[in-house]
């Protein structure tokens, strides 16, 4: 099986990555993490990585655009395919983000549209909504926005605060970015205008996971 060789841009703790070298060291999933790349040096997920055997560089954020040469020169020299932003903090180049068009992913705390940058877990508490969860996306140049590929729901409860609103989500970023990586290597994605088509893909009742998870596992 040839796999999907992925480069992913952290800028912290790189819980999100730890969650794609988990899925990664299956041997039957079909993407590797290849490089991993941050724009600050004490970054976790370096250490995450370098723990892994992956390939990792600080790269300074002396610009936007000397960034974006660095990193894009870096990311070709390891053959990766797709680009994935997990935690990176920064907005990217648009030259950057325009060289990897439907090949650069973000995830986002919240379910895109609604509640795109800063504090996504705070708007949706200050709006009073019931329920919340994160967004898989391809990358456009607008901040937080691109064609949707998945998205989990998570339940809002009366008395939550950011801090545990963030890591009920948190627990299904870990979830949802594994699985969108899958699709893309699959072949299963196809962006058609503004939307994502998944190929195979069905809804069973009670779903919070959209497409569902039993996409992952290859079925459907």
């Amino acid at each position: 099986m040839t796999r999907l060789k992925v480069g992913v841009l952290i800028s912290g703790r790189g819980s999100n990555l730890q969650a794609l070298i988990d899925a990664a060291a299956d041997p039957a999933y079909p993407a590797e993490i290849v490089i991993v790349l941050s724009d600050r040096s004490g970054a976790l997920g370096l250490e995450r990585a370098a723990r892994a055997g992956i390939s990792h560089r600080y790269i300074e954020h002396s610009s936007r655009a000397a960034f974006a040469a660095t990193a894009d020169a870096a990311l070709r020299q390891s053959g990766a395919e797709l680009v994935a932003l997990a935690g990176y903090m920064r907005i990217l180049d648009d030259g950057f983000v325009a060289g990897w068009r439907d090949r650069l992913v973000n995830i986002h705390p919240s379910l895109l549209p609604a509640f795109p940058g800063l504090h996504p877990q705070r708007q949706a508490l200050a709006a009073g909504v019931r329920f919340s969860g994160c967004t898989v996306h391809f990358v456009r140049a607008e901040v937080d926005t691109g064609p949707i590929i998945a998205q989990a729901v998570v339940p809002v409860h009366a008395d939550d605060d950011e801090e545990r609103l963030s890591a009920r989500i948190l627990a299904a970023e870990h979830r949802l970015y594994p699985m969108a990586l899958r699709l893309f290597a699959e072949g299963r994605l196809q962006v058609r205008d503004a939307r994502v088509v998944v190929s195979g893909a069905t809804i069973p009742d009670g779903c919070l996971f959209n497409p569902p998870e039993v996409l992952a596992s290859g079925d459907g």
